[in-house]
């Protein structure tokens, strides 16, 4: 397949998007169908094929990414000038099912740790997981102190530092420490050190209630108010842990146990049509396998949610994703902010003109599997398949969130490029191949290559196969980096 110079996504839309920088009096289209460009329009951006009358519907994916603000005329660059939003506010939604799932195929595998608990761990790492911002410093001491204990089969030690675990309340505090519990619980971990200081409202007595059932030899906790001298002390518990972690190794574990994260950050006019279409390919397969994938950041399905809800597997799971939505918009209007003022600059800059426009575009990434499973913040993934987890579009916190519930590995989709990670292996797949050559320390995966010479299928093909190496222990770029963050859904006050 040649490098294309422009793509019709759907047979319906009356906008093309150039997959390169055109120039003003080119012919582009099919004969019978050309249209002369009547200005430069920048790749990824979107050109009317055919005249738009004021108030008429602009349709890309096949639907409505908003309406015409004015005349536009074949040719012509449509963008912010001449798009507005077409959204509402809370909106009533009806169920109208779509039966087609994935059909099963053959099984895969992957070299991972199985946990005593029955879970699998693609990584055995140690944790350094503080109760309370306090300790954050002494966490981050401990992880270059303890630097000493990698090697063999323990593969890191890793300091997760945030602000938060004082001065919160009601939900913004139990958002802590589900978070927190979550986080203690992950198999990614081979064994953790929880660190809190004593005096905080979610101390380690508080926790125990939200971490309940747990192995003694994997899990240690030290108050620092408690001892003399906390470093020694710590640094003697994650001996420890290293010796207990140290003793796992690697074994050959079926794909249908892997669980995956899905986001989108940085986005430009070809998400929508390389990156995220490719992960929605790739989502299918593994569910075709048995496994789990997770989409989040609820603000960007607004626009495209009707698409989401229809293919919930469940009348009740349904329901669930109306609430996922109406939430979050309630949220955003509790605090006085617009539900539909999304698109960030660097969105616009790179062609997405609307939240429609971005929303369809975001929801490529599920694929076309049923949803089995629509999750609360800081809930643990229960069911296997395609689940919708309540974050919101944060990189940060959304991906933190995905990494909480559950997933091993996040795939996250960039147009224009980010080094940070989460608190597990954090894959970047660059929707363009510029990005990919500009900063190859930062991305993984170019499916960039879906506008060159590849097909969907091939690469997400392709990307299992990489996933599979991941998971087997192959490190991604911002682990190579020693990069791994963590953030926390902040939403209340601060005492």
């Amino acid at each position: 397949m040649a490098m294309q110079d422009i793509v019709k996504i759907h047979e319906n839309d009356n906008v093309a998007v150039a997959l390169r920088p055109l120039a003003k009096g080119e012919t582009m289209g099919k004969a019978g169908a050309e249209v002369c460009l009547r200005e430069d329009i920048p790749q990824g951006h979107k050109f009317a094929l055919r005249p738009i009358k004021a108030g008429e519907e602009v349709v890309k994916y096949g639907f409505r990414i908003g309406y015409a603000k004015e005349d536009i005329e074949a040719g012509a660059w449509v963008h912010v000038h001449n798009v507005k939003t077409a959204l509402g506010d809370v909106l009533t939604y009806d169920y109208n099912p779509q039966e087609n799932d994935v059909a099963p195929t053959e099984h895969a595998y992957f070299e991972g740790y199985r946990r005593p608990d029955g879970k699998a761990g693609i990584r055995n790492e140690i944790w350094i997981i503080p109760t309370v911002g306090c300790v954050n410093s002494i966490a981050k001491a401990l992880e270059s102190q303890a630097r000493q204990l990698v090697g063999g089969n323990v593969e890191d030690v890793i300091a997760f530092p945030h602000p938060y675990g004082c001065s919160q309340m009601g939900d913004d505090q139990e958002n802590t420490r589900k978070v927190l519990a979550d986080m203690i619980h992950h198999p990614n971990a081979g064994g953790v050190l929880v660190l809190g200081l004593g005096c905080e409202n979610s101390n380690i007595p508080v926790l125990m209630d939200y971490i309940g059932a747990y192995d003694e030899d994997r899990v240690k906790f030290l108050q620092c108010q408690d001892v003399e001298d906390e470093m020694e002390t710590a640094m003697g518990l994650l001996k420890e842990l290293a010796a207990y972690a140290g003793a796992f190794s690697r074994e050959k574990i079926d794909a249908s146990e892997l669980i995956i994260g899905m986001k989108c950050g940085g986005s430009d006019g070809l998400s929508g049509i390389t990156a995220n279409p490719v992960v929605g390919a790739f989502s299918d397969l593994l569910v075709s396998k048995g496994g789990t994938t997770i989409l989040t950041e609820v603000p960007e399905m607004f626009g495209a949610e009707t698409l989401l809800m229809n293919r919930c597997a469940t009348p009740e799971l349904f329901e669930k994703t109306v609430d996922l939505i109406n939430n979050f918009k309630n949220y955003f209007t509790s605090h006085n902010q617009t539900i539909y003022e999304n698109p960030s600059p660097g969105n616009k800059k790179g062609g997405i003109s609307t939240l429609e426009d971005k929303s369809l575009g975001c929801t490529q990434k599920s694929g076309s599997a049923l949803v089995r499973g629509v999750l609360e913040y800081g809930e643990p993934v229960k069911v296997k398949g395609l689940n919708l987890l309540s974050a919101p579009g944060n990189d940060l916190v959304a991906s933190t969130a995905l990494a909480v519930s559950g997933a091993h590995i996040v795939l996250f989709t960039t147009g224009r490029g980010t080094p940070f990670a989460s608190p597990v292996p954090t894959v970047k797949i660059s929707s363009n191949s510029r990005l990919a050559g500009h900063k190859d320390n930062w991305i993984d995966f170019n499916a960039g290559r879906m506008v060159e010479d590849m097909t969907k299928e091939e690469l997400a093909e392709e990307l299992l196969n990489y996933v599979l190496s991941v998971a087997s222990g192959r490190k991604v770029k911002s682990e190579e980096a020693g990069f791994h963050d963590m953030a926390i859904f902040k939403q209340g006050v601060t005492l």
